[in-house]
């Protein structure tokens, strides 16, 4: 009897080895392919500015959104891939890489289907309401931004620890510039910031199952 409680010891010590050992593998492989992804995104941005500036004098900077113009309804595609110049492409890239990796914390179908909601909707926004129909609205700080409203958005939908946590860890850093750049400022999408953020908390409405905490009033008697 004793060898064979010894040899059932043995086997649930090992499947929770193998159980820890995959978990962990799994994880990693996660952080690397959202890493991959995320790099991905970056390395195309610096490529597109370096052809622009380098090759095509920045012709490419004027496929932005141009409010209420037709043709400006195409740059809702292109306009998170464009930017003024290397400083500005600089100023977004961290940004947009630490809140990329943030909402992928929820796994990459959420992190698409969010970017996806927040570019297209958030630059039918600015394409519809931005002040000045003459501003050419280019730029990743649309999209970082609805990122950043859709895991604030997320924490109050899900109400999960790690939602919470990271919806914390991201107002922590990003919060107090919500204060600023929705202001409205010459020679910044601040209409950007702003519908990008809006686009970014209905991304969350939409892919984010509602969660409601257990309720602590005493069951009714019938």
């Amino acid at each position: 009897m004793s060898e064979t409680n010894r040899h059932d010891d043995g086997h649930d010590a090992g499947w929770v080895e193998s159980s820890s050992t995959g978990a962990i593998a799994t994880f990693g492989q996660n952080v690397a392919n959202s890493v991959i992804l995320v790099g991905g995104l970056l390395a195309l941005m610096w490529i597109i500015e370096i052809i622009d500036t380098a090759i095509l004098s920045n012709a490419l900077q004027a496929n932005g959104i141009l409010p209420r113009r037709v043709s400006g309804l195409d740059g809702i595609l292109w306009s998170p891939f464009l930017h003024g110049g290397f400083p500005h492409l600089i100023s977004n890239s961290i940004p947009f890489g630490v809140l990329s990796l943030l909402v992928l914390t929820g796994g990459r179908a959420r992190y698409l289907k969010a970017s996806a909601i927040i570019i297209v909707l958030g630059g039918l926004f600015v394409w519809a309401f931005a002040i000045g129909s003459n501003e050419n609205h280019i730029g990743a700080s649309g999209w970082l931004f609805g990122l950043l409203g859709f895991l604030l958005a997320a924490a109050v939908l899900e109400k999960r620890p790690l939602s919470i946590m990271v919806g914390f860890i991201a107002i922590i850093f990003y919060g107090g510039t919500i204060l600023v750049s929705f202001v409205p400022t010459s020679g910044i999408s601040w209409e950007g910031h702003l519908f990008g953020f809006v686009a970014g908390a209905i991304a969350a409405r939409v892919t984010v199952p509602k969660r409601s905490l257990p309720s602590l009033d005493p069951p009714e008697v019938g």
